[in-house]
């Protein structure tokens, strides 16, 4: 038997390893399906576990045969163990030490068996030169992932964590600098000290952004507890936001698709190999998603949207998607339109994703409990954050519509819960709307007159710009009913115009009047600039005002052949409705042409009460 402390040489022959010794093996060891036919004494002098097996065994004289199930290692850390049983020695790196410590308190390789044992040479390698080095203990924390368990018992883990945490929010120079590569071997800025030389260097804070590509090799479980124990430390929540931002573009192909140009991390490690292995992308998000802060910007709204493309595509469980939706709903204000334009992924007839949206709208309606109570006004004067916010997402909605309007296999129903996701507060003008509408209709000539006056019906034709109802009152794709009372609404914006310049008028007439008694002189009215600046601005309101009379006179004109054309039209379907509805409309015109300006505003309602 070849003594202990003295290396023998092994030979391998298939799956069974032999040790080089006159004595034949009275021990047989089953790792991972590989046999190690050794020798009881220099196994025993050292580890505890085989001790156990050989006492437990010497009741028979048979060879003795036993399997160690799920080692830490394998086979391959098991040989290394053997050889070191047996005399020789064992070069600790980053890579295997966490490793060959868990095997070492697996086989309980104490020193109650001998003073210069395994686990202690492991255990003082991993405290002197694992955890005051950044790059070993990254190194060593991502060999654990194969042996959680056993490094989380032996507080591995949690010891590596708080060592990288510490160090990330400390000066690299501190802890093995240079180790990352800054062009040409440069530090983040400030000038350093490297073995007394003055390199030039400098370190540009305490917590940057250099060690985002480090922690992006670890595995899914290992980054989230990371992310943890540095939030837990006092890591600013900007920075590790940054840092879950980079470890997603990095493991989440296609997500970079959808985020622009951005700046680039540039800096990378020198001799830094290891990568992670394969990684559940579900788990991924769904890890992600609960890291995420409740954060709002620009930037990281466009990178919510990205997560929840990527997550559609991959067909996430619902909670995960739905914390996504709301996420970004509560920041709707900052998405933009390309970046909502989600192609729809599933076996949908519609090209875009609608239904994302309008949830991703109500989550934005229920996430400000007073929304419905901001008043018009408000939208005026803009003092209010939130009205100035709910303006931009009415905006994004109605170009959104429109955008997603010339799809064929869209349902009118689908617009309407679009538009109304919204409260009525929300748009100070509807021509967005409309725009958004007459898209729908040019791309569905199909639809039913019934359906267009449905859709219609959630335009406010009070709230349209006077060049929106120009268009309105000439667009034959909408129905005849519509138009009439565009019409209508058109001529009583008009009427107002027309009643606010003659108010000013009277304004300006009455101190010019005064001006001119006979107790002045010609000379020093001319002398006055003002009253000469005020008769020439009198010119260019009375001229606008005759082309205001004769735009009236034309769309009376229009009105009244409109009128005529219905009556023809809906004679022969139903001449007394068709009669009570004119006389209706003209009762109304005259109604409007003899009321005084001072009550115009009582027919400012909405459109379907006036038919």
């Amino acid at each position: 038997m070849a003594p202990a402390g003295k290396l023998s040489g092994f030979h391998r022959v298939g799956n069974d390893w032999f040790c080089d010794s006159s004595l034949p093996s009275d021990i047989t060891l089953v790792v991972d399906g590989i046999n190690f036919h050794l020798h009881k004494f220099p196994l025993i002098s050292k580890c505890g576990k085989i001790a156990n097996i050989v006492e437990e065994s010497q009741t028979t004289s048979e060879k003795t045969f036993k399997i160690l199930e799920e080692f830490p290692g394998g086979a391959d850390t098991f040989f290394m163990i053997v050889k070191f049983c047996y005399g020789g020695q064992i070069e600790f790196t980053p890579r295997n030490v966490v490793i060959l410590y868990c095997a070492a308190d697996y086989l309980d390789m104490t020193d109650d068996y001998d003073e210069e044992n395994l686990l202690p040479k492991a255990e003082n390698f991993f405290h002197k030169h694992i955890l005051c080095h950044w790059k070993d203990c990254i190194l060593a924390l991502r060999s654990c992932e194969p042996v959680i368990p056993r490094a989380e018992k032996l507080h591995i883990i949690s010891r590596c964590l708080n060592a990288l945490s510490v160090m990330a929010s400390t000066d690299p120079s501190l802890f093995g600098w240079p180790m990352m590569m800054y062009g040409s071997m440069q530090s983040p800025g400030g000038s350093i000290l490297w073995n007394g030389i003055n390199t030039g260097a400098k370190i540009h804070s305490a917590e940057s952004d250099w060690w985002f590509e480090d922690v992006s090799c670890l595995g899914v479980e290992l980054f989230q507890r990371l992310v943890r124990t540095m939030e837990a430390k006092g890591i600013r929540p900007e920075n590790l936001t940054r840092a879950i931002m980079y470890y997603c573009k990095k493991h989440l192909p296609g997500l970079d698709r959808w985020q622009g140009r951005q700046r680039a991390i540039s800096k990378r490690v020198i001799t830094f190999s290891m990568m992670p292995g394969t990684i559940d992308q579900r788990v991924l998000l769904g890890t992600v998603v609960k890291l995420l802060p409740e954060k709002k910007g620009k930037s990281f709204c466009r990178f919510l949207l990205g997560l929840l493309r990527v997550a559609l595509i991959l067909g996430v469980n619902h909670t995960c998607q739905d914390s996504l939706e709301r996420k970004i709903g509560i920041q709707l204000e900052l998405a933009t339109l390309d970046s909502l334009l989600i192609p729809s992924y599933s076996d949908s007839d519609t090209l875009y994703n609608t239904d994302c949206i309008e949830r991703m709208i109500r989550h934005f309606a229920c996430s400000e409990p007073n929304i419905s109570s901001i008043s018009p006004s408000s939208f005026d004067l803009e003092t209010s954050p939130l009205s100035r916010r709910l303006k931009r997402v009415g905006k994004l909605v109605d170009n959104y519509i429109a955008e997603v309007a010339s799809d064929v296999n869209l349902k009118p129903e689908k617009i309407r819960s679009l538009a109304e996701a919204l409260p009525e507060t929300s748009r100070s003008l509807h021509d967005g709307l409309y725009r958004a509408l007459d898209i729908y209709f040019k791309a569905h000539p199909w639809l039913s007159e019934k359906e267009r006056e449905h859709l219609c019906s959630i335009i406010d034709f009070q709230k349209l710009s006077i060049d929106a109802c120009a268009h309105a009152s000439q667009n034959e794709r909408l129905p005849l009913r519509i138009i009439l009372q565009v019409l209508f609404f058109e001529q009583m914006h008009l009427r107002t115009a027309l009643a606010s310049c003659f108010h000013v008028l009277d304004a300006e007439n009455a101190p010019a009047a005064s001006a001119t008694a006979p107790t002045e002189t010609a000379g020093q009215v001319v002398q006055r600039d003002g009253w000469v600046s005020v008769a020439r601005e009198n010119q260019v309101l009375k001229v606008d005002m005759a082309r205001m009379r004769s735009r009236v006179g034309e769309l009376e004109q229009e009105f009244s052949k409109m009128k005529e054309k219905m009556n023809k039209v809906t004679k022969s379907h139903s001449y007394l409705s068709s009669h009570r509805f004119v006389a209706t409309a003209a009762s109304s015109r005259a109604s409007v042409e003899q009321a005084q300006p001072s009550t115009s505003h009582q027919y400012h309602r909405r459109s379907s009460s006036l038919l």
